[in-house]
């Protein structure tokens, strides 16, 4: 018999580039990792043309090093796939890979980009896992894996994908706010160094500000889909711890 106090229901990211995924989510990742729930991170691309001294080659070495450790910090798997950075096409043939890899993994929920972004990447892996969620759910198409139904989407908050993003959930991530930064400065970019950007600061300082929106110490926010409330949780609710 199935312990209900057992944990049950994972959570899957998708992220365009190696980075993306921890910076939007890897502080929802670690809240239920760390309640016993599993986590896949799929990379579309490594992000390999974003070094201004290394070759790409060179730099995706380094990227598939810190996404197995950022990975290993959020106690979850990492798959990366062989798309390039900035050359990520919204075909069939990558819609149904993600399809795959969702009736694969089995998640209760996915995160990934919203739309509204200026990256044509992060654009391309939104419409990506749309149609791969919806591909996986109906059993008329027939793949190598049984359909999987996905129960819910969220667009966690990337400072990349804010054109028409809006919160509508405060997640109080007080807890893991500590381990979501040792995510963070597990990845060369967002230590600081490559980019002018300062990710570092702005999602630290991010996790302020929403907490102060949603009424913790430390919160992060995500977008549902349109015509929802705004809601103040302290777990997801597809993954709601089960009472004894």
């Amino acid at each position: 018999m199935t312990d209900p106090r057992q944990p049950t229901g994972s959570i899957m990211v998708v992220g365009a580039h190696a980075g993306d995924a921890e910076n939007m989510a890897a502080a929802t990742v670690l809240k239920h990792t760390r309640a016993g729930h599993a986590a896949t991170i799929v990379h579309m691309t490594l992000g390999e043309a974003g070094h201004p001294t290394l070759a790409p080659d060179v730099y995706a070495e380094q990227r598939k090093k810190e996404v197995a450790e950022s990975a290993r910090l959020m106690d979850a798997k990492a798959i990366w796939l062989p798309y390039r950075d900035g050359e990520l096409p919204a075909s069939d043939e990558v819609k149904f890979q993600v399809c795959d890899l969702i009736r694969q993994e089995k998640p209760a929920i996915i995160l990934t980009h919203w739309k509204g972004s200026f990256h044509k990447d992060h654009v391309a892996t939104h419409e990506i896992v749309r149609d791969a969620v919806f591909c996986a759910a109906l059993p008329a198409i027939k793949r190598d894996l049984a359909a999987h139904r996905v129960q819910g989407v969220y667009f966690p908050e990337n400072w990349e994908d804010m054109e028409g993003w809006r919160a509508d959930v405060y997640l109080d991530v007080t807890d893991v706010w500590q381990d979501y930064l040792s995510v963070l400065r597990s990845h060369e970019f967002i230590r600081g160094g490559i980019s002018s950007f300062r990710y570092l600061d702005y999602y630290d300082a991010l996790g302020t500000t929403r907490g102060c929106l949603g009424g913790f110490h430390k919160a992060v926010a995500l977008m549902m889909q349109p015509g929802s409330w705004v809601r103040k949780l302290r777990h997801l609710p597809e993954l709601e711890p089960t009472q004894a």
